[in-house]
């Protein structure tokens, strides 16, 4: 694991043993302790990482670090056709359900549970090591799928939150299957606090409800921050929730040029020096921040050739480049561009011809709009997915394939399908161009 990795690593099992989430400077401070990483090189993993969401504190009252909290995020999820003993081989955990909640009561006796118990089976661990959560531990990981995933909890209950009286509007009162707790608390906006006459924790009425649901004691006592991680996480995916600026005084990191001048590689840019864009002589360019700012990679021809085919998941040589954490033994990397060609008229060269890929069914990698083995395509091509994700990179994307339909999420870059609960990954790549070709269209 690099130095990235064991960062990120710890950060979760920071959050997860903290119910959850944590003050974002809280946070820092921990993960400090055991690593000397710089604010800049931290709120560049925050910021790039899928494993984390930061949120506004709504109760700050003053502006920083501490008017953000970050979250714990996951993309996985529960199987939930294992407990009908009728999936085999998709891309969820098999786990039994009340194992999770910290409960299941044939785990506790002579008699053995059906569903399996074991993190570290042949299904379940490819997954987690997929998701670099296989070291974390059994408690982090199952307070990690509480918050994540929606299958799991019951629901607050809206009516309770209106009208007076002990159950508020809720005509099912104490038999109501879900749980009665002041919605404000739970959007971390309550102004009342202890002197609410909402609830901030589960009463009786609602531990009695959710132990006949399975859950264990430890999870109800957690539920309070639970749910409030849920609706933070539901806010990260609005776009009045997301970080867009620097999160500290003490961090003013300036706006960084990430676009390569396709001016400049024509030899033909009239901003020279002024230009905001950056100047290189090919539409690529590969860098790694190890310490002392960004750097040029040596072999930047043969990295970008390797990141363009899709099932390489690692750059060449003895150090390679990680293509999913976007790092090199353990330092941030990154890579320039020139602008994507479905921004600009089709005959402006040197622009970035971005493809489109999901995984086969035989670890092959397909791209959108072209023929599977079944000879069947896609209702999208390559073209049309990235300019829905230029427009939101955060969206989900319907694609459909002879009678079946799909969702593309461009936040965790999968295809799943609703009705069967698979998925698949998606990867974008760039079409490969050679430094010879590139002097050749100059010319």
């Amino acid at each position: 694991m690099s130095d990235f990795s064991r960062v990120i690593h710890h950060a979760t099992s920071i959050l997860c043993s903290h119910k959850g989430s944590m003050d974002l400077s809280q946070l820092y401070r921990k993960v400090y302790q055991r690593f000397d990483i710089s604010d800049e090189h931290f709120w560049y993993i925050l910021k790039k990482c899928p494993r984390f969401a930061m949120v506004r504190n709504k109760l700050s009252a003053e502006k920083g670090l501490t008017d953000y909290i970050v979250v714990a995020k996951t993309s996985l999820r529960l199987c939930k056709s294992y407990a009908k003993q009728d999936c085999f081989g998709c891309q969820d955990l098999h786990l039994c359900k009340y194992f999770v909640y910290g409960n299941c009561r044939y785990g506790k006796g002579r008699k053995e549970c059906k569903f399996s118990h074991n993190i570290q089976s042949e299904h379940n661990f490819p997954l987690l090591r997929e998701c670099t959560l296989h070291e974390l531990h059994e408690e982090d990981l199952f307070l990690l799928l509480l918050q994540n995933d929606p299958a799991l909890l019951p629901e607050v209950c809206s009516h309770y939150n209106k009208g007076s009286g002990m159950f508020g509007a809720c005509t099912f009162k104490e038999n109501c299957t879900k749980v009665h707790m002041c919605q404000h608390f739970v959007q971390d906006n309550c102004i009342f606090g202890t002197k609410c006459k909402r609830l901030h924790c589960v009463d009786e009425y609602g531990r009695r409800m959710l132990e006949e649901r399975g859950l264990g004691i430890d999870v109800i006592q957690d539920l309070p921050y639970l749910y409030q991680n849920v609706y933070r996480l539901s806010a990260y995916t609005a776009d009045a929730e997301r970080i867009s600026e620097p999160v500290s005084r003490s961090l003013e990191i300036p706006e960084e040029k990430n676009e390569i001048c396709l001016h400049f590689i024509r030899r033909n840019c009239r901003f020279q020096e002024q230009c905001k864009l950056v100047h290189f002589n090919l539409p690529y360019k590969w860098e790694v921040d190890e310490g002392n700012g960004w750097r040029d990679l040596q072999g930047m021809e043969e990295i970008e050739q390797a990141f363009c085919d899709p099932k390489n998941a690692y750059g060449p040589g003895s150090r390679p480049v990680d293509f999913q954490t976007m790092s090199r033994s353990g330092h941030p990397v990154r890579r320039l561009s020139t602008v994507s060609s479905i921004t600009k008229p089709s005959h402006y060269v040197l622009t970035t011809h971005w493809l489109w890929y999901y995984k086969g069914d035989h670890d092959n990698w397909i791209e959108y709009g072209r023929p599977d083995d079944k000879h069947r395509v896609t209702s999208v091509k390559s073209c049309d997915l990235e300019e829905a994700f230029l427009r939101d990179s955060k969206a989900k994307i319907t694609v459909k394939k002879g009678n079946r339909q799909y969702y593309i999420s461009f936040e965790d870059m999968y295809q799943r399908n609703p009705k069967h609960n698979t998925k698949r990954k998606v990867r974008r790549r760039p079409c490969f161009v050679s430094i010879s070709e590139v002097e050749n269209q100059i010319a």
